[in-house]
């Protein structure tokens, strides 16, 4: 058997190859991605494997944008540690979920479905719209974010939020009079409180508000170019991958 797994996280990966070669020594790992970017390019040119391991969300986004660029044919098994989004997964165009840290026997029962499946995927493809209502349901999102400045607590609401970005391991929240301060969450985290209506994961470092950009260019190797307002220290550059789903944000 052939395999793919896409998983950010080192320590998920190693431990997931560890016990796949448990279970059967022979079982090929042919390539290990971490970003959807990095899915797309891939999966566009190759095809040759089995299955596909898949986590929900990756460096770069959810992992259903892979699909929304490549037709998958592969039978996938999510994996996931946030079992809210173990919905109904395994119902749709894939074997099963694994929730994490994933168990051998949870393993052993997910891969004995594959003889059963695989033939099914030939000529199906994946609902992108059914499985971001499925892994992103209703649900309310953050209304302002508390900041300290100095010994000061200070109330910022959603819609005085320019962008936030990431300098290392801080992440900055910039308001539209480009007054700076500091968040602590993660980018990752912020992309499940921010309303995706209003924000959007412009590049691994930026979550950019619609009412922040100032125009957008067309840029070199059919990326984006975004301006912002107020103006960034860095270029913020839309993949290549994410061009076709930020302006479909743009312009809903």
């Amino acid at each position: 058997m052939k395999v793919v797994i896409i998983e950010d996280e080192p320590y998920a990966r190693l431990e997931l190859i560890r016990i796949l070669k448990n279970i059967n020594p022979e079982i090929a790992i042919v390539k290990e991605m971490d970003s959807v970017q990095d899915a797309v390019k891939w999966l566009s040119d190759n095809q040759n494997f089995d299955l596909i391991f898949l986590d929900i969300q990756l460096a770069d986004g959810l992992s259903f944008e892979i699909f929304e660029h490549v037709k998958m044919t592969k039978p996938v098994i999510f994996t996931t540690a946030f079992d809210e989004y173990a919905i109904k997964a395994f119902q749709l165009n894939s074997i099963d979920y694994l929730l994490k840290p994933i168990e051998e026997k949870d393993l052993v029962k997910a891969l004995s479905k594959l003889d059963i499946v695989k033939n099914e995927f030939a000529n199906q493809s994946f609902d992108t719209n059914k499985l971001k209502e499925l892994f992103q349901p209703n649900k309310t999102y953050k209304t302002r974010f508390l900041t300290k400045i100095g010994d000061q607590y200070k109330f910022i609401p959603v819609n005085d939020v320019a962008y936030f970005y990431a300098d290392r391991n801080t992440i900055y929240l910039v308001n539209h009079q480009n007054q700076k301060s500091i968040v602590d969450f993660r980018l990752d985290e912020l992309e499940q409180q921010l309303n995706p209506k209003d924000f959007f994961r412009a590049t691994r470092s930026h979550i950019v508000s619609i009412q922040s950009i100032k125009k957008v260019h067309k840029h070199f190797n059919s990326r984006l170019l975004v301006e912002l307002n107020p103006k960034t220290d860095e270029e913020v550059l839309v993949s290549r991958v994410k061009v076709d789903e930020f302006l479909s944000w743009i312009d809903s």
